[in-house]
């Protein structure tokens, strides 16, 4: 199902407090991500940032569910998020 913007920034901003309510999750985003603890609150409109966070969760199939249990969302709804997303419809998978 198609997702509007707003909605898919508020879903994303949903997944960064997710991973931040636990030390290993927000630690390994940052790793990955190269950001700091410091920049995610005044960066938590920035559409990259959201990309990120939603990218990070699709990397691990176990997380991911976590995180849609945990939100009470379909697993597809991560996905769907991000390509609403500005550049979200173009992955670079590597």
């Amino acid at each position: 199902m198609a997702m509007t913007r707003i909605a898919a920034e508020a879903f994303a901003a949903r997944i960064l407090a997710w991973l931040t309510e636990d030390h290993a999750r927000i630690a390994g985003f940052l790793g990955w991500s190269g950001d700091s603890a410091a920049s995610l609150s005044s960066r938590i409109q920035d559409p990259a940032l959201l990309l990120a966070a939603i990218d990070y969760l699709l990397l691990d199939e176990a997380m991911l569910l976590d995180a849609c249990a945990d939100l009470s969302c379909p697993p597809e709804t991560p996905l769907n998020a991000r390509a609403a997303l500005p550049g979200g419809n173009d992955p670079h998978w590597t």
